[in-house]
């Protein structure tokens, strides 16, 4: 339906209805207008699946849903570091919506991963906004295509689960456009999502629902969003505030009490109605979006989609260490394969997003036929206490095999939406099964299913790791895939491992105090702190190891030297030279060599997956603009790059860079100065024009001055000439009236406001 339509229809509206579009007729549907011909549409939890409700409606996966697809969760596909696959996960979600009717899948979840404790990080991409924007927007970008909505969540700065609906996020502005912002942009303004979702909480002491600035002027003025924004289930504060504030749609319904008090808002003149009339406009937009390409007759091949679950999950595994090749497995050797899920995986989070499985492919599934693999237990899942029984039984198995497979990981009463981790460890009784196999079998790999980071207080001990996260409901057909060697690893971290959660850059204030959490790190988070701090990590952001090798050559820039306002073209040749096909990720980063501005040492700007056979070459390209070289300027209120040296490093991981050149980079917006009395001579001096109009006063400080300076330096040795210097840079302008004989402060002020007009 064209535009002009859906406002002629709002015309007909009666006050009562245009009220009555702006909350939802249940739990999942929007409110139908039968006598105009609005039908009524359904949303449903994503995003990694459909978890569709046609029984009694709840938020959080206490009532049934209908049989689905569960494919990998964020923390997985992020570690894919691949656009195309995660585009065409969207297209098959965007398929099954078609066949289920719904009009908007509820994901990609995009929140930064701040501090691994944080109960939906299965949820959430990355660490790093870049990735998590890239991801996000492929995924949506692939459900979209078929004509489907996505809603882009949760908008804003949501990282803890404890008084997620009352807490309010402490946010400096940078911190806030630099990573927490950045995580939504890029997919925002590239691929459009129909909607997005705002969050519970507060930013900097006002409601997501209510915040103006965020829903309004950068969501919309800024990015160009132009579909509705909805309200997470149940974070409506205050309605017709937040209706004011850019919050079209309330979900689930209100049973009409807050669609009355839009009405009472508007015939009390307190509420223009044209606002209400924007908000229907942009709600039935997306409603006939959807309705006018139905295709109710696509069909949903759930076998097809398990299959490519397992496809997806396998460029998702990161093989985190891999000593002596123990992997791949030989189907030969004789091996235990331990811990309960190898039977029964954990491969999804608990909460809003738990998909009701149509079916699953555990480890044990994937290798039935394979007389040489026992099996033992372990461990009890969802506890702590160790069952030496259990655990006994596990030491036979592997006393008794030439290599132990250990499945470990996360259970769900340790990680889900609703309630933060208490710590960032395995449950005791995996740890100590883990040392216990270790001291009667040399050759241990441990395989680990888990939302977030682990500690991994038996790191040296075993000689493989191989972390599927949370895959999806085919893991057990991937993990096997990988550790026979049938696939290989080319997943990538997408979040440090620390040793240990107090090193984690959060860590004294996450959670915060009351109803207030600061965001003290500020841009430090993830590998930006750990890099520039120099702080030995587990396992570094990038980090993944392959079947294979690979060699990089060739790094070339197309520039030496750019302006802000040029695109750098940077090209690097990567060579499989091991005897195996894989994919390497090639990543690069950004680094300022010199500058004021504090800043992360190094952060992501491109990456790119390539897949190439033993001794093929291919050439990897990035096109890198200002805001690869850009911080957020508080000043100007807008990105901006010092001038200055930068390094282009090629890595293997963050921390493993195997290339590097620099390139000039010349700002060409200059940061408006603010001087004063008290601005310092060393911070004049550095702006050539202020430097010119300061030149005559400096010359003032006359033979006397320079007198008393020199006699300083050679009277005893105490006082060196770098001491003076260093001095004088520092010196406020207020100072030359010490040292300059006859000057006024008048006429220092004067000069002060002439520096102001530059």
């Amino acid at each position: 339906m064209e535009i002009e339509e859906i406002r002629k229809l709002i015309a007909e509206l009666t006050l009562e209805e245009k009220a009555g579009l702006c909350s939802g007729a249940d739990f999942w549907h929007t409110k139908a207008v039968q006598r105009l011909g609005i039908p009524q549409t359904m949303v449903a939890d994503g995003p990694h699946g459909l978890r569709k409700q046609n029984g009694q409606g709840d938020h959080l996966g206490v009532n049934s849903s209908i049989k689905a697809v569960c494919f990998p969760a964020a923390c997985a596909t992020a570690a894919s570091f691949d656009r195309e696959l995660l585009t065409l996960m969207g297209q098959t979600i965007g398929d099954e919506c078609q066949a289920e009717g719904l009009s908007v899948i509820l994901g990609p979840a995009v929140n930064i991963k701040r501090s691994p404790l944080c109960g939906r990080n299965f949820e959430y991409y990355s660490e790093d906004p870049y990735l998590s924007t890239e991801m996000a927007g492929a995924l949506i970008k692939g459900v979209q295509s078929k004509n489907v909505g996505t809603s882009i969540k949760h908008f804003l700065a949501n990282n803890q689960e404890l008084h997620r609906m009352t807490s309010s996020s402490e946010v400096d502005e940078r911190t806030l456009r630099e990573i927490y912002l950045a995580a939504f942009e890029g997919a925002v303004v590239k691929e459009k999502p129909w909607t997005v979702m705002c969050s519970y909480n507060k930013i900097n002491g006002t409601y997501a629902s209510e915040n103006s600035f965020f829903l309004t002027d950068i969501l919309r003025k800024e990015w160009g969003f132009e579909g509705y924004v909805m309200s997470d289930w149940g974070a409506v504060n205050e309605r017709v505030p937040g209706l004011l504030a850019g919050l079209d749609l309330e979900m689930p319904s209100s049973g009409g009490i807050n669609d009355e008090l839009i009405v009472n808002a508007v015939t009390s003149g307190t509420l223009d109605e044209k606002v209400l009339d924007q908000a229907c406009e942009r709600i039935l937009n997306i409603v006939f979006r959807f309705e006018d390409n139905k295709v109710p007759d696509t069909v949903w091949d759930k076998e097809a989609d398990h299959e490519l679950c397992a496809r997806i999950a396998q460029e998702c595994c990161v093989l985190l260490k891999n000593e002596t090749n123990i992997l791949p497995l030989k189907e030969s050797d004789k091996i235990a394969f331990i811990g309960k899920y190898a039977k029964e995986p954990r491969y999804q989070g608990g909460g809003s997003s738990h998909i009701n499985s149509f079916k699953t492919t555990s480890a044990m599934d994937a290798i039935e036929g394979l007389l040489n693999i026992t099996y033992a237990e372990g461990y009890l899942d969802n506890t702590d206490d160790i069952d030496e029984s259990l655990k006994e039984e596990a030491l036979e198995a592997a006393r008794m095999a030439q290599v132990a497979v250990i499945f470990a990981g996360l259970p769900d009463s340790f990680e889900s939406e609703g309630y933060d981790r208490k710590h960032m460890g395995l449950p005791a009784c995996q740890n100590d099964l883990i040392e216990a196999v270790c001291k009667v079998q040399p050759n241990t790999v441990v395989v680990l299913h888990n939302g977030s980071p682990v500690e991994m207080p038996w790191v040296d001990k075993v000689k493989g790791i191989l972390e599927v996260y949370l895959s999806g409901q085919a893991v057990g057909l991937a993990t096997t895939n990988i550790l026979f060697g049938k696939a290989n690893p080319c997943g990538r971290l997408p979040e440090t491992f620390p040793y240990k959660l107090e090193h984690n850059p959060s860590y004294p204030y996450y959670g915060g105090e009351g109803n207030q959490v600061e965001y003290r790190e500020g841009v430090f988070v993830g590998y930006r702190y750990y890099e520039t701090k120099k702080i030995d990590v587990l396992f570094p952001f990038g980090h993944g190891l392959s079947y294979t090798s690979f060699m990089y050559s060739n790094l070339h820039l197309d520039k030496d030297t750019i302006k802000d306002t040029d695109t750098l073209t940077v090209s690097v040749d990567v060579t499989n030279t091991g005897k195996v096909t894989g994919k390497e990720v090639i990543q690069l980063y950004v680094s300022p060599i010199e500058g004021e501005i504090i800043r992360p040492i190094k952060e992501l700007r491109g990456f790119e997956k390539v897949e190439l056979l033993p001794d093929e070459t291919k050439t990897v390209s990035f096109k890198l603009e200002k805001r690869a070289f850009s911080y957020w300027n508080t000043i100007l209120h807008d990105w901006h790059v010092e001038s200055g040296n930068y390094e282009i490093m090629i890595g293997k991981s963050v921390r493993e860079i195997v290339l590097s050149k620099k390139v000039a980079v010349q700002a060409t917006v200059s940061v408006p100065h603010s001087y004063s009395l008290n601005s310092r001579l060393g911070e004049i001096m550095k702006n050539p024009k202020a430097s010119s109009i300061m030149g005559a006063f400096s010359a003032g400080m006359g033979e006397g001055a320079q007198e008393q300076k020199d006699s300083a330096v050679n009277s005893n040795g105490a006082i060196s000439s770098e001491m003076m210097e260093a001095t004088i840079a520092e010196m406020p302008l207020r100072g030359l009236l010490s040292f300059i004989p006859g000057l006024k402060r008048e006429a220092l002020q004067q000069m002060v406001d002439m520096l102001n007009q530059l």
